[in-house]
C-alpha cells in the first residue's frame, strides 16, 4: 500500500503528452493550448471613451459651470481624428476614440448642450473615463500561455486578436470497461441482486470534461478469460483504459490477475486512501491502466485525484492536480487511522465571506445519492481529526 504522493508521482512519471491538434476556437473550450496566445496589437487599440459625453481638456472645467465650443463628434467605429484645442469639447460614444488633445470625458449627465455649445456643469479630472491606448494589454505580450486549460471566459481574447484556430494538446482517446456480474446496462431494468451500471456514463462524462474522447465498453461479467479477452481488445484502440470493480480481494475479483496474466507492468494495486484503498495504476502495451473501485464514490474520488491527473498530463497541461484550498468545517471530520481520507463536501461562504466546507451525510462509498451535491473533498490526514470551525484543507472538484 502506498501513500498518495507516490501515486500521483508514478502517474507523473508513466504519462507523456500525445501530440497536438488545431480546432475551430468554438470548440476548443475545456482543452489544453498548445500555443501561446499572442496579442498581435495593443488593447485598447486607440484611447477609448468609457461613457457616452463629451472629450474635453480637464483644466478647462475647473471653474465650471463653463460653455465649450462642440467641434465635431467621435462615434464608436467613426472617430473624430482631429487634434481638439483648449476651450472645445467633442460630443463622443461609449466605445469612441478620444481625440489627440482631449484628457477627460465628462459624462452627458452632468452637461447642457445647446447652440453648438455644451455647458459643463461639474469638474471633470484629467484622465477621467478615458481608457488609454494599450492599457489592457500591449501588442506583442503573451496572453495565455501554452498549458493552459481553455475555459468559456478565455474565448474573446484569442477572436479579439484573431485566432480563430488553436492548436492544442490532442484529445487522450479512453475506453472505460465496467466489470461485474451483477452490472446491467442502464436501460434494462435490473433483476434479483443486480444493479445498473452507473459507473461508466459517470466516468465518460468525468473524462470528456477535461477533454477525452471515451468509448464505454460492453459490461464485462465475472469471468477472467472473458476479462482478459475485453481487455486485450479494449488497449488496442485506446490511450487510457478504465476498469471499474474487480480490483478488491474477493474471489470474483479478476482485474489485478488478469493484467498480470496479460503481461502488464502494475505500478502499484493499494493506496493508503479513504475511499479508494483498492485502486490499481499499471501499463499493458502503450496503454496506461487504471482499475477503479466499483463503489461510485471511491470511483470518482480516484478518477479526480488520479486519473483526471493522466488525461490532462497527456494534453501537456501546465497544471494536472486538483485545486486546494482551505476551509472552515461546518461539522467534525476524521480519517481512517491507517489512511489519507477524502470527504465528499459542499462549499459556501458565511456572512463574514468566509469559506465554510459541508462534509456531506453519507453512508459510505456507494452512496452516490449522498455524493451527488459535492463540489469538493475534505482532506482529512490518516488518524486525526479536524473538529467543527477548525480549518481544513480541501480540493475543488
Amino acid at each position: 500500500m502506498i501513500e498518495i504522493s507516490k501515486a500521483l508521482k508514478l502517474i507523473d512519471r508513466e504519462t507523456s503528452a500525445i501530440g497536438t491538434e488545431k480546432l475551430d476556437l468554438s470548440d476548443s473550450v475545456g482543452r489544453v493550448l498548445a500555443e501561446n496566445i499572442v496579442a498581435d496589437s495593443d488593447l485598447p487599440p486607440f484611447d477609448r471613451s468609457q461613457m457616452d459625453g463629451y472629450a474635453v481638456v480637464a483644466s478647462d472645467t475647473i471653474n465650471a459651470p463653463v460653455k465649450l465650443k462642440i467641434v465635431g463628434e467621435s462615434a464608436a467605429g467613426r472617430g473624430w481624428h482631429k487634434t481638439m484645442k483648449p476651450g472645445e469639447a467633442v460630443r463622443i460614444m461609449t466605445g469612441a476614440p478620444a481625440p489627440d488633445g482631449a484628457d477627460a470625458v465628462q459624462k452627458v449627465e452632468v452637461t447642457k448642450e445647446s447652440d453648438g455649445a455644451v455647458e459643463i456643469l461639474e469638474p471633470v479630472e484629467k484622465g477621467r473615463s478615458i481608457v488609454r491606448k494599450g492599457s489592457e494589454i500591449g501588442s506583442g505580450s503573451i496572453v495565455f500561455r501554452s498549458g493552459e486549460v481553455i475555459t468559456e471566459n478565455m474565448i474573446a481574447a484569442p477572436a479579439a486578436f484573431g485566432y480563430a484556430k488553436v492548436s492544442v494538446g490532442k484529445s487522450p482517446r479512453v475506453a472505460i470497461l465496467g466489470t461485474g456480474s451483477e452490472i446491467v446496462e442502464i436501460t434494462k431494468k435490473p433483476g434479483r441482486d443486480q444493479i445498473r451500471n452507473s459507473n461508466s456514463i459517470m466516468l465518460e462524462v468525468f473524462c470528456r470534461r477535461f477533454g477525452a474522447r471515451t468509448e464505454i465498453r460492453s459490461i464485462v461479467k465475472d469471468d477472467i478469460s472473458n476479462l482478459k479477452s475485453e481487455i486485450k481488445s479494449a488497449v488496442k484502440g485506446c490511450d487510457i483504459l478504465i476498469l471499474t470493480g474487480g480490483v478488491s480481494v474477493g474471489k470474483y475479483d479478476h482485474t489485478k490477475t488478469a493484467l498480470s496474466e496479460l503481461g502488464a507492468k502494475i505500478f502499484f494495486e493499494k493506496i493508503r486512501l479513504k475511499p479508494g484503498k483498492p485502486a490499481v495504476f499499471a501499463r499493458l502495451g502503450t496503454t496506461l491502466v487504471f482499475g477503479l473501485p466499483g463503489n461510485p464514490v471511491s470511483a470518482a474520488v480516484t478518477f479526480h485525484l488520479l486519473v483526471r491527473k493522466a488525461i490532462l498530463k497527456m494534453q501537456a497541461a501546465t497544471s494536472t492536480d486538483l485545486r486546494t484550498g482551505h476551509a472552515i468545517l461546518a461539522a467534525d471530520a476524521k480519517a481512517a487511522k491507517d489512511r489519507d481520507t477524502y470527504l465528499p463536501s459542499r462549499l459556501e461562504s458565511n456572512e463574514l465571506g468566509q469559506l465554510i466546507a459541508h462534509p456531506l451525510k453519507w453512508h459510505g462509498s456507494s452512496d452516490f445519492i449522498g455524493f451527488a451535491r459535492a463540489d469538493s473533498l475534505v482532506y482529512v490526514p490518516s488518524g486525526t481529526h479536524i473538529k467543527k470551525d477548525e480549518v481544513a484543507s480541501i480540493a475543488i472538484l
